[in-house]
């Protein structure tokens, strides 16, 4: 049997389709780097030099795997051929030719620190408060300009008229002077200089050109505008370019990967051969099915359906729990009834929206004995602003953990430095004190100087949570800690993705602050703390494989498990509030796309799940099933005896949003709510202003137990509704 025998007829002939532009629609678990392997294979049997043969991947993973299976199936030769990520294919070009655009060889590449060092002394040198203009945010707009190929000039002409833009426009004028004049390239760099060295210098083109005769690219959802034009530049002379990916799989928009890459690349390759691969190795035809009929719901994607020879398997189990430690406490029994059942604990993943989401698991397992590793991620109490709130909460307890104050002296930022903290330490050790206590002696370290009204500044602030703790509960600590330090502030401020996971994560920790208190006998700051540690100290386990996998839907992509469950299936977690409010329907088909991906990870048995009322921002909210739910039919679905789909989303919704289809948000109820901690500045009539919206008049304001409902009627963007909590209005001065 010759190595294409194994194949079936589509992969055969995505594999026997050599020349001219083919765009290979590979679905979920249908075999595409099986394809792509023995289409490099059969390339070189045909007579193509390897040396000839490039194919580009996203991760350095990826690439040793389709090396591995290269070399496995070709033998000889098969290290002659490109096998690369993109930026590592551009460092190799920009190694040989940089010099032609004024670089010297041997640049330096800057990761992310280095980014913050250099635009942090742009701005101190321009004046610009990074309170206001967080370093991360600005290296996110530089970032997104770069991969869509736009240069300081152009960036500056686009945005005039935007004040703040026209300020990031000169941050970043200068910012690549900067790296020019120290030989360096940020990572975008990589592929933004590369793309400039073809497009001033057509004979390095053609040469690279002549290299790259077959160029095959994986995961081309994925890539964003800049990845395009270098790929579209190379094969221009051959045109022998075939592009692999799953329109259906496109889930990383917010980093910068454009979908219409995958969509239009008919348009811009008229004479391409298309050729799907719907048969999936994967899953059950149950699983299938349920994939399919989400997926259906979307608009902008290439019509493919998934089949299986599988058996139908399982049908799919929904469960609605009380509360999500119901949700996990339930899981977990689950997991350990398929355990004593023979299955190990890595045939098992348990995928979530957000990081913030494993947290209960987490408690569960270690009461438990789970064995469990968290993937794409640190551990609940691991993670930098937990430690960071904590270590605040152990000030405040006590002061006798030098390591915790040592911590959080200057977190946030307050200007002090590495000498400072060893004057201190010095000072404590010879007095035989803890280094909170001599903070307070501050006045008394004559070695100071300068510092000493910034070590008093921060001593006093921890005496102000002391006797605020004493005043208050617990989640008042919390909230004050988290205004008067700025730590929520700042990560606000920075407008990032991965600050608004560190946001979500610090939401997390309230709500296990508010469920202690409300569970304790007799709350107390210390016992907080020691019940932390008992869940946080997961160094006991035994470190095996044979662990239960935690991840976010993201980091699930491109794995498979035998039993996969999706936790937090409900309207404002899966899909996210800021999804359903969102004005851009691509929102909604991107969250959609990110359900599919979760359904398709699933092998054997597939397990979804909701709670009745969860606790989010330390209020505990009800939530309705979410609407991915009722897009998989009742047939494939087991459900719980009282669950009726049909029914739930006939009630009267909060609020409805002015589009095709009306989306709800988790809803609070008094039975649940807490007084209002703080009264709104502003009343029906006034002007207000919104980050995104604009300017408005208040034309209603509605009290919803914790919240309020607040109607706005904005000058460009018409009426909107909205929870006061989340849209953040403000009076407009002057306003009547």
């Amino acid at each position: 049997m010759g190595i294409y025998d194994t194949l079936n007829e589509q992969q055969k002939e995505a594999v026997f389709c050599t020349e001219g532009p083919l765009l290979l629609l590979a679905g979920a678990g249908s075999g595409k780097t099986r394809v792509l392997t023995h289409r490099i294979a059969y390339l070189i049997d045909e007579g193509v030099n390897p040396y000839h043969i490039m194919a580009i991947t996203f991760t350095n993973k990826a690439a040793r795997e389709m090396r591995e299976r290269v070399d496995s199936l070709v033998g000889y030769g098969a290290e002659h051929i490109w096998v690369s990520t993109f930026h590592s294919t551009c460092v190799r070009i920009l190694r040989r030719h940089i010099d032609k655009l004024g670089y010297g060889n041997s640049f330096t590449i800057y990761d992310g620190d280095d980014q913050k060092s250099l635009i942090k002394n742009i701005c101190k040198q321009f004046k610009i408060d990074t309170k206001m203009m967080p370093e991360r945010s600005i290296m996110r707009e530089i970032s997104s300009a770069k991969d869509e190929f736009i240069t300081p000039s152009e960036y500056e002409m686009k945005h005039q008229h935007d004040f703040k833009k026209k300020k990031i426009a000169e941050i970043y004028k200068e910012y690549q002077k900067q790296l020019k004049s120290n030989n360096a390239l940020d990572f975008d760099d990589l592929l933004f200089k590369t793309v400039e060295l073809f497009q001033f210098h057509p004979e390095i083109l053609d040469r690279y050109q002549e290299r790259f005769r077959y160029i095959m690219v994986d995961e081309y959802q994925d890539t964003n505008t800049i990845q395009f034009q270098l790929i579209s530049m190379l094969a221009r002379k051959y045109r022998n370019l075939c592009v692999v990916g799953d329109d259906d799989q496109s889930i990383y928009k917010f980093r910068g990967a454009n979908i219409k890459n995958i969509l239009n690349f008919e348009n811009v390759f008229p004479d391409a051969q298309v050729i799907k691969l719907e048969q999936n190795y994967r899953s059950t035809k149950n699983i299938l099915n349920a994939a399919n009929e989400v997926i259906a719901n979307n608009a902008g994607r290439k019509e493919k359906k998934l089949w299986t020879e599988n058996d139908e398997g399982d049908l799919i189990e929904f469960h609605q729990y009380g509360t999500e430690y119901e949700e996990a406490g339930q899981i977990a029994e689950e997991i350990d009834r398929l355990a004593r059942e023979g299955y190990e604990y890595k045939t098992m993943a348990i995928l979530y929206r957000t990081n913030a989401q494993s947290r209960v698991f987490e408690e569960r397992f270690m009461i438990k004995n789970i064995p469990y590793r968290i993937v794409g991620g640190t551990n609940f109490y691991q993670r930098k602003e937990i430690k960071d709130i904590i270590c605040y909460l152990k000030a405040v307890d006590n002061g006798m953990d030098d390591l915790a104050v040592r911590r959080i002296i200057n977190v946030p930022r307050r200007g002090i430095g590495a000498a400072t903290i060893d004057k201190i330490n010095t000072y404590a050790i010879e007095k035989n004190i803890s280094f909170l206590d001599a903070c307070f002696q501050a006045e008394q370290i004559t070695t100071l100087g300068n510092a000493k009204k910034k070590i008093q500044g921060f001593a006093d602030m921890i005496q102000d949570f002391r006797d605020h703790e004493q005043q208050g509960s617990l989640e008042d600590l919390f909230h004050y800690i988290l205004e008067r330090t700025g730590y929520a502030e700042g990560l606000k401020a920075e407008q990032t993705e991965q600050a608004e996971g560190r946001l979500e994560n610090i939401n997390e920790l309230l709500n296990k602050v508010v469920t202690y208190e409300q569970e304790a006998e007799d709350p107390a700051l210390g016992g907080l703390l020691e019940e932390i540690a008992l869940v946080a100290d997961i160094d006991d386990l035994e470190d095996s494989d044979n662990k239960v996998i935690l991840m976010t839907l993201h980091s699930a992509k491109g794995l498979e498990f035998p039993y996969v469950f999706i936790c937090g299936m409900e309207d404002g977690i899966f899909p996210s509030y800021m999804t359903i409010i969102s004005e851009n329907d691509d929102d909604m088909e991107e969250e959609r796309r990110l359900c599919y991906v979760g359904i398709t990870r699933a092998k054997k048995k597939l397990y979804l799940s909701a709670a009745k009322r969860r606790m989010m921002q330390g209020r505990t909210q009800f939530n309705k099933v979410s609407q991915f739910i009722d897009e998989i039919p009742e047939e494939l679905l087991k459900v719980d005896q009282g669950i009726h789909l049909k029914e739930k989303n006939v009630q009267k919704d909060l609020f409805s949003i002015n589009r095709k289809n009306k989306f709800r948000k988790p809803y609070q109820t008094g039975a649940f709510a807490a007084p209002k901690s703080q009264k709104l500045t502003y009343e029906v009539g006034d002007q207000v202003s919104h980050v995104k919206f604009g300017k408005g008049i208040v034309k209603e304001i509605v009290s919803g137990g914790r919240d309020y409902e607040v109607t706005v009627d904005f000058e460009k963007s018409g009426v909107k509704k909205m929870f006061a909590s989340f849209a953040k209005l403000k009076k407009v001065e002057g306003n009547q």
